[in-house]
């Protein structure tokens, strides 16, 4: 009875003591929210529907769809033997995904544009579809600013999921076969999410906030509420934002797939605004 007495005289000297810390004062008036004005100026897309808003907007109101089965060549496994390629892909419980498609035609994505010549050995898929959009939506909001004011009044807010899974696993194979010096010098800034952002700031010149948000399936939507909010707040005046996610690999696809579940489609789009 005693020790409970000795407590409770001790809680309430303490509550008296840590009352004497608190302010009964009357409080400020809350800040003023901004209430500067963001509109949507362009818009810019690489989908598994097409490259481009219209060709993706159209074939969507037409009910077409861009998931289709998936090959060996999908997976990303060049570096692999074949036997290695083909037992991966035996083993993957689903076998169909949203693909970008790849070509030539003005409603394809054009690998050798972005991806593949000796100025874009740091640039990883994801980060192409980046660029591909982003160069789309700026053409479409008309905005390609080329005076200092302007490009350190325009900011970049680009997110992505994963990044480069493939690259991560290409290099993963190279140090297990003991091969560490062949690891390209390119790997890192291939793989970083941020890389996205910062090639479309570097492309265009652009000096104002660079932001990357990482939230999985809801990054291009906290990319974009992030961009707001910086124009609304009068950090910037423009900004290039949106998601970006090139998946389709054999680690992704591994990853996401279930035992005995086969209703699993993956994905990879980039969309701005």
């Amino acid at each position: 009875m005693e020790v409970a007495r000795r407590n409770c005289c001790r809680i309430m000297s303490f509550n008296i003591q840590l009352s004497r810390f608190f302010s009964c004062g009357p409080f400020d008036p809350p800040p003023q929210i901004p209430s500067r004005r963001v509109v949507v100026t362009g818009l810019g897309m690489v989908t598994p529907l097409g490259c481009g808003v219209e060709t993706t907007w159209k074939r969507l109101l037409e009910g077409e769809s861009g998931i289709r089965g998936i090959t060996v060549e999908d997976l990303k496994m060049n570096g692999f033997d074949r036997d290695t390629q083909l037992h991966t892909f035996d083993q993957l419980t689903s076998k169909v995904a949203a693909v970008v498609p790849c070509g030539t035609n003005s409603h394809e994505f054009n690998e050798e544009l972005w991806l593949n010549s000796k100025d874009h050995r740091s640039i990883a898929r994801f980060i192409g579809y980046a660029l591909c959009a982003a160069d789309e939506a700026l053409k479409d909001a008309n905005w390609m600013p080329t005076n200092q004011d302007e490009k350190e009044k325009t900011g970049v807010s680009i997110g992505a999921g994963t990044g480069s899974i493939s690259d991560v696993l290409d290099a993963s194979r190279i140090i297990c076969e003991k091969h560490l010096r062949r690891l390209s010098p390119f790997f890192v800034p291939r793989i970083l999410i941020n890389m996205a952002s910062g090639h479309v700031s570097m492309k265009y010149g652009f000096q104002g906030p660079n932001h990357a948000a990482v939230t999985a399936c809801a990054t291009g939507a906290h990319s974009i509420g992030d961009a707001a909010r910086m124009i609304q707040f009068g950090d910037v005046d423009v900004m290039v934002a949106g998601g970006t996610e090139a998946s389709i690999d054999a680690l992704s696809i591994a990853g996401f797939c279930r035992k005995n579940e086969a209703n699993f489609a993956i994905g990879e789009s980039n969309t701005y605004q």
